[in-house]
């Protein structure tokens, strides 16, 4: 009984690590943008995606979370990155215009308004 359990508990894991899907930026910009309406900067990196205080301090770090559809495209309206998170139950979409260097960030949110917000780059 207990080996089933144990096998069925990897078989779980194993699914799981299957599923979720790793950061990988692409041709999408990296550095940081300030979201002005939260005070919270979004940082961009080789693998990463994590959302930093003024001071440094990490609110939330996507590498430890499950990220489902995770998407790099160019698009005509410029860079395109979209996927969800598990953790936070939210989408998100990330749009870097041609024609300048502000990041268009918007999230849907169950039974929440879309939010929708213009970022400069920091």
């Amino acid at each position: 009984m207990k080996k089933a359990f144990v096998v069925l508990v990897m078989m779980a894991v194993a699914l799981a690590l299957l599923t979720a899907q790793a950061i990988n930026l692409g041709s999408f910009p990296l550095g940081k943008w300030l979201d002005p309406n939260w005070g919270a900067y979004w940082e961009f990196s080789t693998n990463n995606i994590r959302i930093l205080d003024k001071d440094g301090n990490v609110y939330f770090d996507f590498s430890k979370a499950t990220i489902r559809d995770f998407k790099v495209s160019v698009e005509k309206e410029g860079v395109v990155m979209t996927f969800s998170c598990d953790e936070t139950g939210k989408t998100y979409k990330f749009t870097k215009p041609l024609t300048n260097l502000n990041i268009i960030l918007e999230i849907d949110r169950p039974n929440q308004e879309h939010y929708k917000v213009e970022m400069q780059k920091q």
